[in-house]
């Protein structure tokens, strides 16, 4: 008989999901909660270096504020990818899941760095040879329909948004760590956690309304280098310091799994074999199709450079993700010596699993400073992924819906200005909903690795790889895929108070819907695809541009080269 038990539920439930009020404090246990000056000084520069950027890369036409004017090198583009990929879901709840769950949290390990292989073998070059703004305008102009292009940067914005929870989370929480409790401003409506949150979340809108692309990628480097020093360098001390490494810690750490206790190294102790399956097989082709993600390829000047900084990416993202499992390890054993249990009733909550890469600096006993620099790499981590998130979100809303289906004639004054107030939208919507987090920040996160999975990256692969995809196959897969990503989300109660279907929950859990999710709607474009026309000559002619060994200029698309070869004018982008 298979245990039909709901582990995802469970899993849940074990890290303490209980929703915050107003009148509630979502604080870590054994986290310092007090202003810290020094701490305070590096944030506060921190993020004025980051609004300062805003402002000397201000944008003012769309090819800066979309995709920064195909500008940006392999190196520099690299380091972009890194910080834009390395969110608080990667510097702060990848540490937090393998400490609260074990071996289960290494499938976030695998999924998110196998996803890039794919990415470099298969999508990021003829990404860049299509050669469009957004990933929904290469929905759009791929399967000739204005509907499939609306699908797509609705899909977007609500990636954008559903990410987004989780980088808000990281802030308020690392936040009340550097500067304490500000509730008082408030008159006590908002928490401590809750005003923390607002305050970094409002700050990295502001600058993000002043930047665009362009800004947002300049920023993304300097935010890459804090974040990738603060995690390395705080681990090494962390580990020399408590004694439990010396050199590599990311080797070293492997002897204090015995002492850890089954819950961290038992294969199946946080979760099910399928579940592990499941949630990494959503994380690797929700990598895959994450609009935030491609954009990035579209930055840049040629395919040589795309897959160039797709491979620099990997291995920016390799240094934070090979040191995860050593943070969470030193984390684990700290809080058992100073605080408690870490496993069992009462256990380590959700919060303190969140910050467990400031906690164990900070029970490690290293200088405040030192501390305080390792969570600015946290919320340098949470603000350089918003960004991207932002960006994207606010590109769909802007070029996609905008200028393309509503006003068709918009300036490119017009486009900028809908795109900042997009930024202040989804900003402002995903402030709201981020007062009542239903989840830790990893968990969060893997929604939307879930929504793109199943949503987009079925249209990015066959668009590029089967020229027969049309429009009724992409439309038939991205509206069922839409609503078999809801399925599960309204079952565990993340759009409400839930259904609580067991058997759904165990087998279609909502961070790992992509493994069902995926298949079915591969399946359902292929057939409709195939029992109805085929797309338009012009349309195949730009998928096999996509792979065409001959070179592309670098302000041209696929659609401009076929327009050229067949002796018509070049399509108007």
């Amino acid at each position: 008989m298979i245990d039909t038990t709901p582990m995802f539920v469970d899993l849940v439930a074990q890290i303490d999901t209980v929703p915050l009020q107003a009148s509630e404090e979502l604080l870590p246990e054994g986290l310092d909660i007090s202003f810290k000056p020094l701490p305070s000084i590096i944030v506060v520069a921190m993020m004025l270096s980051f609004l300062a950027a805003g402002v000397l890369y201000k944008v003012a036409d769309t090819d800066d504020m979309w995709v920064a004017g195909r500008s940006i090198g392999n190196i520099e583009n690299g380091m972009a990818i890194g910080a834009n990929w390395m969110s608080a879901a990667s510097y702060l709840g990848m540490a937090a899941l393998i400490a609260l769950s074990g071996v289960y949290g290494l499938a976030f390990v695998v999924g998110w760095t196998t996803g890039y292989f794919i990415l470099l073998i298969f999508m990021a070059a003829q990404m860049r040879r299509f050669g469009k703004y957004t990933a929904p305008d290469f929905v759009g102009d791929r399967f000739n329909s204005d509907t499939a292009r609306a699908i797509a940067a609705i899909t977007t914005f609500l990636i954008g948004f559903v990410y987004a929870l989780g980088q808000a989370r990281g802030m308020g929480l690392v936040g009340m760590y550097i500067l304490g409790d500000w509730s008082a401003i408030t008159g006590g409506v908002l928490s401590a956690y809750q005003t923390m949150m607002v305050l970094f979340m409002v700050v990295t809108v502001a600058y993000l309304t002043l930047s665009g692309m362009l800004g947002a990628t300049k920023n993304m480097v300097l935010q890459y280098v804090i974040l990738i020093g603060a995690f390395l360098l705080g681990l090494l001390a962390t580990g020399w310091t408590a004694g439990f490494s010396t050199v590599l810690p990311q080797i070293e750490y492997g002897m204090l799994i015995d002492q850890l206790g089954a819950e961290f190294s038992d294969p199946f102790a946080g979760g099910s074999y399928y579940l592990w399956i499941a949630t990494c097989f959503s994380l690797v082709f929700g990598t895959c199709g994450l609009p935030h993600v491609l954009v990035r390829f579209y930055t840049v000047q040629n395919e040589r450079v795309a897959r160039w900084s797709c491979t620099w990416g990997l291995f920016f993202i390799a240094l934070l993700y090979l040191s995860a499992p050593a943070f969470a390890a030193f984390g684990t054993a700290l809080y058992g010596q100073e605080i408690g249990a870490v496993y069992g009733d009462p256990g380590m909550t959700g919060a303190a699993g969140d910050v467990i890469v400031v906690l164990a600096a900070q029970l490690a006993g290293l200088p405040t400073w030192f501390v305080g620099i390792v969570a600015a790499g946290g919320i340098a981590a949470a603000v350089a992924t918003t960004a991207g998130l932002f960006i994207a979100a606010s590109s769909a809303i802007s070029h996609d819906i905008y200028a393309n289906i509503i006003n068709e004639d918009a300036t490119q004054r017009q486009q900028v200005l809908v795109g900042r107030l997009s930024i202040v939208a989804i900003g402002a919507l995903s402030t709201l909903f981020a007062l009542d987090p239903t989840a830790p920040i990893a968990a969060l996160v893997s929604f939307a690795f879930s929504l793109a999975a199943i949503v987009l990256f079925p249209m990015f692969f066959l668009g590029l790889w089967w020229e027969n995809t049309n429009r009724q196959g992409a439309l038939a897969g991205m509206t069922s895929g839409l609503i078999i990503w809801l399925i599960p989300m309204f079952n565990e109660g993340h759009f409400g108070s839930g259904w609580g279907i067991e058997w759904l929950a165990t087998w279609m859990p909502a961070i790992g819907s992509g493994l069902v999710g995926v298949p079915i709607v591969f399946a359902i474009t292929i057939i409709v695809s195939l029992v109805t026309d085929e797309p338009p000559l012009e349309t195949k002619q730009m998928v096999r541009q996509c792979h065409s060994p001959d070179p592309m200029p670098s302000d041209k698309t696929a659609a401009d080269v076929v327009a050229e070869k067949n002796g018509n004018a070049p399509a108007d982008d």
